[in-house]
Formats: structure tokens, C-alpha cells, sequence
């Protein structure tokens, strides 16, 4: 178990090296980012299914999982130690009315460890929740260069989470997290005489540390409806919580190289956000609520669906407030599931492969110009073995779709994700037998 920990770390820390921005999405831009976390890899490959757990496999979005019955292969003795870490890649290709550019972002997803205490089960770990990484461009009606707009941060999840196995059928579970992290974004207006660009520009800079605690609780039921089928089903539900604001701003006046483009700031005048009211803020991160069900032969294939309801309405950001946009509910609609020829199989590697797939419909509740912006994804990815104890496993996944419209000159994002994860499990803790 040591040398897979050595060769997790070493992934961990290749992925933070090579690590860009979390996010190229110009729709990063609203109210705390781009939500981020949509499950480890397995789950994002069926097209972002969280209710369904397993005995080797971590579910971040359902504390259930943390829970689970004994394994036969242990004499229903005991469970294997979880500890997983993912990352992925983000190409974007950004489209409007009249042009196209593309952008790309990698980025660490999460870091889990995940350990059996009978029929508990406990699991704490790291996870990017949202991320803000844009760089936006606006002109006047000369066609000069008007506005530039530049933001980067996030929130981030440090979690810690209990699951209990009430009955071989259902078990229940609750996740406490500490988030935290801030948001950084910056308005450069340039200043124009006749259509000649004068020689000071104005600047303004807000950053918003930002930190608070939420709770998400979750159940999973399982049951044999034929000698061959299992029902599962599962439910989340995370409540309605305030994330505290301390906040900055600033004015600048600055001198930009019409070459380089560099920024040289001249002086600096720092808001008054006391007098405002503004320097510490509350906002709210919305209940959201998911549902799924599905039906498959254990460890051989299994096909569901879930939908997820996000009371994205009550988000409010007092710091900032957008003419043209507002958030709205938000609902997710995914539909997926899992293949495994034979994962007992000694003569056939490619037998012991998981295969998986899925789809998803999702109102992201933000709505710009009257315009709500939509997303579709869909989903493949495979699961290898890794090692000869039938547990371990690389996941590879495959993501495709898009985001937004080009309608009210608003932009088309055309994206391909990348998802790579480690899934690694052995047996830490063995009862001693004496004869």
C-alpha cells in the first residue's frame, strides 16, 4: 500500500505542477464560479450518476457510501481502505456570432481517504468546489478596445464524514465541510480621447476571502428484486448554508504599453467599504437535493438515472450585484451506467475492465439577457485493474458537450474534458486468529 501511496503523491504533485487556472469559463465570471465538483471520476463517466456506491469505489457527493457490508472474499470480516485522487483536463472552444477562440484549463479535482470502523465508515478529504478563471474583452462603438476583465480563485471543500450501515439494505451517512478560499477579479475601463488612447486608465480590483461551514446528508437502499437483479436507489440532501465574505477594493490609476500590454499602476485608493456596509458580507450556498434510482446484476452491469434540484434562486452576492444577469433554479437530469464482462476472469485482462457511459441535461440557474444557460454533457470511460487483488483501479474518463448559446451575444462553450483517477484499496486492519 506503501508504493501506491508514493505513486498517488507523485500524481498529485505532477498535476499541481502542471496546474493552470481551475476554469477558462467566461461564465466563471457570476456569483462564485463555475461549480466544479460533479463526483470522482467513475460517477462523471456515467453521466454524473452519486447515488450508486460499491465496496471499492469512494462517493464524494454521497456519505452513504462511507458505510457498506462486509466482503465474502474477507469472510464478511471486514472492508478495504479507500484513498483515491483525480484531476482533470478542460479544452474549450469559445463561440460566438462572430468569432471563435479556444482555451484549456487542468486542474486537481480531489483528494480522499476513505477507512471502515465495522459497520461505520469514515472518510475526510479535499475537493474544489467552484473556480473562477476568465479573461473577457469588450469594445465601444468606435470599436476600440473598452473594457478588460480578468478573474481567478474559488472555493474549496476540506470534509469530514460519517456513514453507518443500518441494515445490510440501507445505510445512511453525513458530510461536515469547511469551505474556503477566495475570488479575485479586476475591471481595466481605457480612457479615450477622439479615438486616441490617453495616457491614464482606470482600474478597479475586489478580492473576497471567503470561509463557512455546510452539512450534506445522504442514504442509499439496496435490494435483491430477482435472484439476479438489484434495485438501488439514493438520495442527497444538503441544506441551505452561509458562506462569510471578508471583502477589498481598490481604484488604481495605471499606464498600459501598447505593445506588451503590461500594467503599470501610477497610485492606488482603497474603497470605503466600511461606510457601505460592504467589508463583510454573507452569502448563501443554496439547498440542493438529488434523487436517483436504477436496476443492474452485481458486479456485472447496472443502468440508472438521477435528477438534482439546486435552490439556486436564493444565491446573493452583496458585494456585487449584474445588471443582466440573475440566477434561477437549477436541475440536473443524468442517465448512465456500467458494464463489466467479468471481473473474476484470470485468462483475460480486458474482461476485468469496467466500461461506463452516461449523459446529462443541466439548467445551471444562471440566467444573462434573458437567456438561461443550458448544459449537455456526455460521457465514456473505462476502469483498469491495478494489481492482481481485483480492488485497485486507474479511471479514465471522457467527456463531451456544451454550455450556453450564441443567442442575446452571449457565448457557445464547446467543450472536451479529460479525467484521470487513481482508486486505490487494500486491507489495513486484520482480525488475529490463534489456534
Amino acid at each position: 500500500m506503501i508504493k501506491k501511496l508514493v505513486i498517488v503523491f507523485i500524481v498529485v504533485f505532477a498535476f499541481q505542477a502542471q496546474a493552470q487556472d481551475g476554469s477558462a469559463s467566461p461564465y466563471s465570471f457570476y456569483g462564485i464560479g463555475s461549480l466544479k465538483f460533479k463526483g470522482t471520476v467513475e460517477n462523471r463517466s456515467m453521466g454524473g450518476l452519486s447515488f450508486l456506491t460499491d465496496s471499492i469505489h469512494v462517493n464524494l457527493r454521497n456519505p452513504s457510501g462511507y458505510a457498506g457490508n462486509n466482503l465474502k472474499i474477507w469472510n464478511n470480516e471486514s472492508r478495504p481502505v479507500k484513498f483515491t485522487v483525480g484531476g482533470s483536463s478542460s479544452n474549450l472552444k469559445l463561440k460566438t456570432d462572430d468569432e471563435s477562440q479556444k482555451a484549456n484549463a487542468t486542474t486537481f479535482d480531489y483528494l480522499v481517504l476513505a477507512v471502515p470502523m465495522g459497520k461505520f465508515g469514515m472518510g475526510f478529504g479535499l475537493i474544489p468546489y467552484t473556480s473562477v478563471g476568465y479573461k473577457l474583452e469588450s469594445s465601444n462603438t468606435s470599436g476600440n478596445l473598452d473594457q478588460r476583465y480578468k478573474g481567478e480563485g474559488g472555493l474549496n471543500k476540506a470534509f469530514l464524514g460519517f456513514g453507518y450501515q443500518i441494515t445490510p439494505k440501507l445505510g445512511i451517512g453525513v458530510d461536515a465541510s469547511y469551505n474556503f478560499g477566495n475570488i479575485q477579479n479586476s475591471a481595466l475601463q481605457f480612457r479615450y480621447n477622439n479615438d486616441q488612447p490617453l495616457q491614464y486608465h482606470s482600474k478597479e480590483n475586489n478580492r473576497s476571502n471567503l470561509s463557512g461551514i455546510n452539512f450534506n446528508f445522504g442514504m442509499n437502499y439496496k435490494t435483491m428484486i430477482t435472484k439476479k437483479l438489484e434495485l438501488t436507489t439514493g438520495l442527497s440532501y444538503m441544506p441551505k448554508s452561509k458562506i462569510n465574505s471578508d471583502n477589498e477594493r481598490f481604484f488604481s490609476t495605471v499606464v498600459v504599453d501598447p505593445f506588451s500590454g503590461q500594467e503599470l499602476i501610477v497610485n492606488t485608493v482603497e474603497a470605503d467599504l466600511d461606510d457601505q456596509n460592504l467589508r463583510t458580507t454573507d452569502l448563501t450556498l443554496p439547498a440542493q437535493f438529488s434523487f436517483g434510482a436504477g436496476i443492474g446484476a452485481p458486479q456485472k452491469w447496472f443502468a440508472g438515472a438521477e435528477y438534482s434540484f439546486q435552490k439556486t434562486s436564493e444565491f446573493d452576492n452583496p458585494i456585487f450585484t449584474i445588471g443582466n444577469a440573475e440566477f434561477v433554479d437549477a436541475s440536473t437530469v443524468a442517465i448512465g451506467g456500467f458494464y463489466i464482462p467479468d471481473y473474476k476472469s484470470f485468462s483475460s485482462y480486458w474482461k476485468r475492465i469496467v466500461y461506463r457511459a452516461g449523459f446529462r441535461f443541466e439548467n445551471t440557474g444562471l440566467e444573462i439577457n434573458n437567456q438561461t444557460i443550458n448544459e449537455f454533457g456526455m460521457s465514456f470511460g473505462i476502469g483498469l485493474p491495478v494489481g492482481a487483488d481485483f480492488f485497485s483501479n486507474a479511471n479514465i474518463g471522457f467527456e463531451f458537450g456544451k454550455r450556453g448559446t450564441t443567442k442575446a451575444n452571449l457565448i457557445q462553450e464547446n467543450f472536451m474534458n479529460l479525467q484521470i483517477s487513481l482508486s486505490l484499496n487494500d486491507q489495513w486492519f486484520k482480525k488475529r486468529k490463534y489456534n
